[in-house]
């Protein structure tokens, strides 16, 4: 068992999801109550305007609303990582540095990307981190996914992590993750503090065979996740593999099916929110994928459909 509040942070950090009402304002009181049922869930740590928060449909203004609003509530129980993403490298640092004034422990950065084909070279991806990291104190995660449609080898990522102070964790996600988590720890070494799990936890047993010492998922059924992370840190494989099939179901439907809003339907579904939509554009969910979504829930029990019973 982790100590949460101490390098290196290691454990589940779930993403934790963006609460609006019905009309599509933020929901303040409900938000507070998602963070609070995470952390009664067994969370380790949390991660908040991450892409599974929808941070592409708030404002700047609604970004600091929540990243005041939600360190201001945890006050300290569990490590929050805040994701500061954006093109510009002077704005990632911004928002970086309001990040850790307002307490946040880790900041989660995309390389530079905009739309379908706004990149730039592996030269400018190092300048760009560089300068991150010689702006703030507290460790940076490299979320390195392909919604960034931005390839990042192994070689760069562990030259960055043995040369860059606040470099230091590593979100991979994409297929084949924990074949590049193995050469990146192999390649990094100690510089390599957290290699972490992403996607869901859809490829958590492979990735924590390959090392992982996080895990970055889905905020409604971290209690589950738990038992996955936490016996296989315990030196417990074979629990670890029970409840990895035990709860693979779930994990699937979020991963394939409900996406994004997964863990607000389970949440809405056990009176932990009053709504959970999305904002406009993003489609809601189907009548028929929330009817599979709580089948697979209610088969396991999680804290979720009770808490807030």
């Amino acid at each position: 068992m982790y100590h949460p509040a101490t390098r290196p942070y290691k454990g589940v950090f779930p993403v934790v999801p963006t609460i609006f009402d019905n009309a599509g304002a933020l929901d303040l009181p409900g938000q507070l109550r998602c963070v609070d049922f995470m952390i009664d869930a067994g969370s380790t740590g949390l991660c908040i305007l991450a892409n599974f928060s929808e941070q592409f449909v708030l404002s700047d203004a609604e970004r600091e609303t929540l990243t005041h609003a939600i360190l201001a509530h945890v006050a300290g129980r569990v490590p929050v990582i805040v994701t500061t993403t954006h093109y510009s490298t002077q704005i990632c640092i911004e928002r970086s540095r309001q990040a850790q004034a307002l307490g946040a422990a880790m900041v989660m950065v995309m390389p530079p990307y905009h739309g379908a084909t706004f990149r730039v070279s592996e030269a400018q991806i190092e300048s760009f981190y560089a300068r991150l990291s010689d702006a703030i104190n507290i460790p940076i995660m490299i979320q390195d996914a392909p919604v960034a449609g931005t390839p990042l080898s192994v070689p760069l990522l562990a030259r960055m992590a043995q040369n860059l102070e606040q470099v230091k964790y590593f979100k991979l996600e994409m297929p084949g993750a924990a074949s590049k988590m193995r050469e990146l720890i192999r390649v990094g070494g100690a510089a390599i503090e957290g290699p972490w799990d992403g996607e869901e936890a859809i490829t958590l047993l492979a990735d924590l065979d390959a090392g992982a010492t996080g895990a970055m998922t889905g905020g409604g059924f971290p209690d589950g996740i738990r038992l996955i992370f936490d016996a296989f840190h315990a030196g417990n494989r074979e629990e670890a593999v029970t409840q990895y099939g035990r709860w693979l179901p779930l994990i699937n439907y979020e991963n394939r099916q409900g996406g994004i809003l997964t863990a607000k339907a389970l949440m809405k579904a056990g009176g932990v929110i009053k709504s959970d939509a999305p904002r406009h554009p993003f489609p809601e969910m189907l009548p028929e994928v929330r009817a599979g979504l709580l089948d697979a829930a209610k088969r396991l029990d999680p804290l979720v459909l009770r808490w807030g019973r």
